[in-house]
């Protein structure tokens, strides 16, 4: 940032980034004699982010004023997160200030196909690649510059000032970032742990690693998965920074295979023609295995993918909803039952097949509804307990905030011997369900 000197002691100025600064005008904050002042900044970030985004600087703007955009710090880093999407950036897309700007594009939304035959037709014009779309949670691993920070707290800065930087020359550091462009404590230090990275991105540092954090020890989504156990990393894309451009499956396989890192499960290449059939069989299969679905690709990826789950997966999802219903909307629900009527169709269910079909959606719906109803009833609040594996308690503290950052009502209610319990708290199905147990209407 420009520097600012305090115009009544002449003291260096910081940058307050907790305060709703825009491209033009920053909130500065005096060290010494606690001065505050909004400064107006002209051409320092406009331009700049017009010529490296593309984007007009007033559109930007317009997205910070509706909140849509922010600033703030992120591992002692300035960053500017786009929430939503803003011109062609996708939500989840973060610059970092550093000693350059540093663009991590969010990862793009895959549209998801209701009936096989005919949207693959329509979508891929010759080929298509089947991966396996597993049941985690989406993270982008990328290697940024950073400020050498000493100790684990200087990972959460509420305030920026100028500490982060004194401790030492900037270095490249990997993170790890939710979908929604936060960076994970959790997830940077366990991916770290279970891939060696630093080869890859000592030779690729503009590449951005996308893929699904797994496993039972998963304080996000726990599934089960007999080849992955308590925690495991697969990868299903391989990005540029800037351009979002995905690399082809041919050359990200090759790429992972060079630095020994874990690719998703591929099914096969198939034709466009072929390609329904062989899909309903692996979907029957792995919907068997409780597995999530497929993503089908281009192998060239110049197409956007497609989507399309397994029965199961739509069950599963519905049955853990419904134990906080009021904290998921409608849509969430809506959508996956819309998925098991197209699918039912589709695969042209016979009657008793159709009838063990709509035996799990209902068990799904009203056995954890009426289970909360009872809980909450007898004076047990709606709440989630995940247990995951630290160095201290510190680490599992910095993990509650993040959470606290992702709008996530959660707390640390046990730390023992490298294992933190963190309860997530559902205040909407608490509280809703109270009320109509009282005799609120609805």
């Amino acid at each position: 940032m420009p520097e600012v000197n305090c115009p009544q002691c002449s003291s260096k100025m910081r940058v307050d980034w907790r305060r709703n600064n825009t491209l033009t005008h920053f909130f500065y904050s005096c060290p010494s004699c606690e001065l505050e002042s909004q400064i107006e900044v002209e051409d320092f970030l406009e331009k700049k982010i017009e010529e490296i985004l593309g984007i007009k600087s007033e559109k930007i703007e317009e997205s910070i004023k509706k909140g849509n955009t922010k600033f703030f710090i992120s591992m002692g880093i300035p960053t500017l997160l786009f929430k939503k999407e803003t011109g062609k950036l996708e939500s989840g897309t973060v610059i970092y200030f550093t000693d350059g700007f540093e663009v991590i594009r969010g990862f793009p939304k895959i549209r998801r196909t209701l009936i096989l035959s005919p949207a693959l037709k329509n979508h891929f014009n010759d080929l298509v690649a089947v991966e396996e779309k597993m049941n985690g949670y989406n993270v982008r691993i990328a290697c940024i510059n950073s400020p050498n920070l000493n100790n684990l707290a200087d990972y959460d800065v509420e305030y920026f000032s100028d500490k982060a930087l004194e401790v030492g020359e900037n270095s490249k550091k990997v993170v790890a970032l939710t979908r929604g462009g936060y960076i994970c404590p959790f997830t940077t230090k366990n991916a770290q742990e279970l891939m060696n990275l630093d080869d890859f991105f000592a030779d690729n540092p503009d590449l951005v690693i996308c893929g699904e954090m797994v496993g039972t020890d998963n304080p996000y989504v726990s599934q089960y998965y007999p080849e992955i156990g308590k925690l495991g990393f697969r990868v299903f894309d391989i990005r540029h920074k800037l351009s979002n451009e995905p690399l082809t499956i041919e050359d990200k396989r090759s790429l992972l295979k060079r630095y020994a890192l874990p690719p998703v499960r591929l099914f096969g290449v198939f034709s466009a023609e072929e390609a329904h059939e062989k899909i309903i069989e692996i979907i029957k299969e792995i919907g068997l295995e409780h597995r999530e679905g497929v993503v089908m690709k281009h192998p060239s990826m110049e197409i956007p993918p497609l989507k399309y789950t397994s029965s199961q997966a739509h069950d599963r999802e519905i049955k853990y909803a419904f134990n906080f219903p009021f904290d998921f909307g409608r849509p969430f629900f809506f959508s996956r039952v819309i998925r098991e009527g197209f699918q039912a169709y589709e695969m042209d269910d016979s009657p008793e097949e159709l009838e063990k079909r709509a035996q799990r959606l209902g068990e799904a719906i009203i056995y954890p509804m009426v289970e909360i109803i009872k809980q909450i009833n007898d004076g047990e609040p709606a709440v989630e307990d995940t247990t995951i594996n630290v160095d201290s308690k510190e680490e599992a503290e910095i993990f509650v905030r993040h959470l606290h950052d992702l709008g996530v009502s959660a707390m640390l209610i046990e730390y023992k011997e490298g294992q933190a319990v963190i309860r997530r708290i559902y205040n909407a199905t608490t509280d809703k369900i109270k009320n109509f147990i009282n005799g609120g209407l609805y």
